[in-house]
């Protein structure tokens, strides 16, 4: 109920109808539309005032704070299911993952050539250089 949430808030109801019509704070809402504030929402209401209050911040800035604040949130909840996947992976593997060194080696593969002017064996031709060879 929003009286009670702004109340508990220590703000005017008004000030959260404006709130949620901006987005900062987004109540879930009853079957006939009514605002049903979670102890998150008063606590965010709470924060919401004291940046505005004692910060200087406005609504914008706020807004934006939020938005990041829910991005790290998301952000570290992702980094523990990665985290988990990995310890998954390890003991798989028997806890074993070996590091693969970058590099920017260049590796050219052709296939030998087969046959043709009376060689065996390489299949090159004369002045085709073979890897490891001097000339």
């Amino acid at each position: 109920m929003i009286s009670v949430a702004a109340e508990l808030a220590g703000m005017h109801a008004q000030t959260l109808r404006t709130y949620d019509r901006l987005g900062l704070v987004t109540p879930s809402r009853t079957s006939g539309g009514g605002r049903r504030y979670s102890s998150r929402d008063v606590e965010l209401l709470r924060e919401i005032q004291r940046l505005s209050q004692e910060e200087g911040v406005n609504l914008a800035g706020i807004k934006r704070i939020i938005d990041l604040s829910n991005q790290v949130d998301a952000l570290r909840a992702r980094i523990g299911e990665l985290t988990e996947e990995l310890d998954s992976a390890r003991s798989r593997r028997g806890g074993e993952l070996v590091p693969v060194p970058r590099t920017s080696a260049l590796v050219v593969w052709q296939p030998r050539r087969r046959g043709g002017r009376g060689q065996s064996g390489s299949g090159g031709q004369k002045g085709d250089r073979q890897p490891g060879s001097d000339g």
